[in-house]
């Protein structure tokens, strides 16, 4: 499953450079899927809308950080755990119940999002 960034967050920014795929945002910055990826051209997410990697998109959330779910692989591929769960102050990046994934659902996300 994705993480996600709650309410509670402070907005001090611990987590955004801890996030090996450029998917945490502070609140009120559009965001593209290239930012931090190997992504070009054209790519699908995951609820079947195609965007050009390079258009930025509105941001999750205007009021504090957010985490693009499209992007968010938990750092499977990168670390043991995801790295702003662990750098919260606050213990506001949470799993998403929402969107429940595998970790080879992860393991795919990090493959498409960083081409070798």
């Amino acid at each position: 499953m994705a993480i996600i960034i709650t309410d509670e967050c402070i907005n001090c920014g611990a987590c955004e450079p801890e996030c090996p795929n450029n998917a945490i945002y502070e609140g009120g910055i559009e965001w593209a899927m290239a930012d931090g990826t190997t992504l070009s051209g054209n790519y699908t997410l995951e609820d079947g809308t195609t965007v050009d990697t390079q258009e930025k998109q509105i941001p999750v959330s205007n009021e504090y950080y957010f985490i693009v779910p499209d992007k968010c692989t938990e750092c499977v591929g990168f670390h043991e755990e995801p790295q702003c769960a662990a750098v919260c102050p606050v213990d506001c990046c949470v799993p998403d119940p929402d969107r429940k994934e595998s970790k080879e659902v992860l393991a795919d996300r990090q493959h498409r999002l960083h081409l070798k």
